[in-house]
């Protein structure tokens, strides 16, 4: 598949040109436009308990795989929330926050039950999800996207709501921000201590912070 993205960084489209009879796995809802003869086919990866899992980690229980005719065709995508979006070409694993991922190609597939993830249950609302295999895949973020070259052994640390992804050679702990009184109090919650070598992608926005902004304006029930 051939992406192209456009209006970057807060309203980001992507259009994927498909070849003749190429599949591309999409995350239901992306989906903004396609060419005549694209067929799309619903189903649980993995079955009911592969969905259960998928929905568990935040993820949708069920996958759309779209199709092209046998003389091609194109597909526009869109995540849900105003950001950017960025193509990854994997070739074994990386990890993506759980909602970054939007399409991949169909050597590629996400697992949430890996035991990693289990240390981002909690953390900052953020669960990791393993992308592995071989292909592009198509990820998102609210607001734009920030990527850092991390060289070996060096450390850095990254609110856990500003996280997207990072390669597999990267080691990972989440931790609070400081005591618990200041984790608390001081707004900042949990955070993600990465550990060089390798790539990390992170976001300039934070839904959760936006939440802790939108909840209180909200209009209160008067019962």
């Amino acid at each position: 598949m051939e992406v192209t993205i456009k209006h970057q960084p807060a309203y980001t489209l992507a259009i994927v040109t498909l070849k003749g009879n190429e599949d591309i796995r999409v995350e239901p809802g992306a989906m903004v436009s396609h060419t005549d003869g694209m067929v799309m086919e619903t189903k649980a990866e993995g079955g009911f308990m592969g969905g259960f899992k998928r929905m568990l980690s935040g993820e949708n229980f069920f996958v759309n795989t779209w199709g092209a005719p046998a003389n091609g065709g194109e597909i526009t995508l869109a995540p849900s929330l105003p950001g950017d979006m960025i193509t990854l070409d994997i070739n074994g694993e990386f990890y993506l926050k759980s909602g970054a991922f939007i399409a991949g190609e169909m050597g590629v597939t996400t697992d949430a039950s890996w035991g990693g993830a289990r240390g981002f249950f909690g953390g900052g609302g953020l669960i990791l999800l393993k992308v592995s295999g071989q292909g592009r895949v198509i990820a998102a973020s609210y607001g734009a996207i920030v990527e850092r070259q991390l060289a070996a052994g060096e450390k850095y640390v990254v609110d856990t709501g500003h996280i997207v992804g990072f390669e597999n050679t990267i080691g990972f702990t989440v931790e609070k921000s400081g005591s618990w009184k200041s984790t608390i109090l001081g707004g900042e919650g949990f955070v993600c201590h990465l550990t060089g070598p390798g790539r990390v992608l992170m976001q300039s926005r934070s839904e959760e912070a936006f939440l802790g902004w939108l909840i209180p304006k909200l209009p209160k029930s008067s019962n």
